[in-house]
């Protein structure tokens, strides 16, 4: 018997597990890839409190190596099924607990284009707050239609030479109020009814190819792309269960409590307004130490 089990060891589930066992409280962590979540695949970070520059992969494996060093257990298995009765089902075995908190995170909806992940940190980023500064005074492409494009074009107005929106459709699904801001902007070039096809370059990105729906293709020179095509949190497995939105996305009244008593949430899986590591880390400090309140509660 656990006290908690964590699903998830990105920031959120890390951060959630250190508090966790700084209580002494019997903790797993379950992760099915690799530890670090999004954030070990950034070439640098410069966004923390009081780290001003360091890699993502070294940022992760810091905290990684933090909880490990209170002997917290993690296992690497894929979680497959949860029960109301907190137990949770893996690919290698089945565990009990009093709490869970599901920290799964999000995946960036890929183009799916080759060199794609070749050149991420290389020239192609999912997170234009993250890594725009690397490209003051030059130029980059925003691709997609949403909020986060839309936003994502503003923000990089400010800071590259010239920022180039590329949506496939005909119209944004984002709010108007952005749409009239970015057409304020003297440096911003929309280009609809097109998909980008091909990225060009050696050793970072160099150029994209844009087609556009009569197929006609012309290249582009750049020195970053932002993708902004949505993200993909994977909650498939607990939607029996956990209440989840349309888009997928764990729903929570207050942030932190699903709709099953003894089961939180954390991270980017849930419903917020920005999903940051800052936002994150919050997210798991907040729900390990909800879930630590009311299991002494309930003691």
């Amino acid at each position: 018997m656990y006290d908690i089990i964590i699903i998830g060891a990105g920031p959120a589930g890390l951060t959630a597990a250190l508090y966790a066992r700084r209580a002494n409280k019997k903790v797993l962590v379950l992760e099915a890839k690799s530890y670090g979540g999004q954030i070990i695949n950034a070439s640098n970070v410069e966004n923390y409190p009081g780290i001003p520059n360091i890699s993502g992969f070294d940022l992760a494996t810091n905290m990684y190596n933090q909880v490990k060093e209170l002997d917290t257990e993690i296992k690497f298995e894929t979680a497959l099924h949860i029960d109301e009765d907190k137990k949770v089902t893996t690919n290698k075995g089945t565990y009990q607990a009093k709490a869970i908190i599901l920290a799964t995170g999000a995946e960036n909806r890929k183009l799916n284009i080759p060199k794609e992940e070749e050149f991420v940190g290389k020239g192609v980023s999912y997170c234009a707050t993250c890594d725009g500064n690397f490209f003051k005074n030059k130029v980059v492409a925003v691709v997609g239609g949403g909020n986060t494009a839309l936003e994502d074009a503003i923000y990089l107005s400010n800071i590259a030479k010239k920022v180039y929106l590329i949506h496939r459709r005909d119209n944004f699904r984002g709010e108007s109020r952005y749409l009239s801001d970015i057409k304020k902007k003297d440096n911003i070039e929309i280009i609809l009814n097109s998909n980008i096809t091909k990225l060009n370059g050696e050793d970072k990105i160099e150029s994209i190819e844009v087609t556009d729906k009569d197929n006609n293709t012309k290249e582009i020179s750049i020195s970053g792309l932002f993708i902004a095509v949505g993200q993909s949190p994977k909650n498939e497995i607990f939607a029996n269960l956990i209440k989840i939105n349309d888009y997928g996305y764990i729903e929570s009244e207050d942030g932190v409590h699903t709709n099953i008593e003894g089961i939180y949430v954390a991270g980017d899986t849930r419903v917020k307004t920005l999903r940051q590591l800052t936002t994150a880390v919050s997210d798991g400090s907040i729900a390990a130490t909800t879930a630590i309140k009311e299991l002494r509660r309930d003691e």
